[in-house]
């Protein structure tokens, strides 16, 4: 459908107000993997407005949660150099 928002990572970095391309969404996760103890809505790069919807979709198991837990995933991994 003509308009429709697709659920994707780039998509997801859009929403939260971030850069959305490919090498810069690959660079974000480079630079902020988390320990894993820290969960991503306590991470230290959201501000209150991009923490606030990340909690409020995963809480819903929205649309977004899917790609939310995607980017989850990857900034708990080793980044690859």
């Amino acid at each position: 459908m003509l308009g429709e928002i697709e659920y994707t990572m780039n998509e997801l970095f859009k929403q939260l107000g971030l850069e959305c391309s490919d090498a810069a969404i690959e660079e974000f996760i480079k630079n902020n993997q988390l320990p894993e103890n820290v969960s991503l809505k306590d991470a230290p790069f959201l501000n209150e407005q991009q923490r606030t919807f990340i909690q409020e979709e995963w809480k819903l198991d929205a649309v977004w949660s899917l790609t939310i837990d995607e980017l989850n995933a990857r900034l708990h991994e080793p980044a690859n150099d």
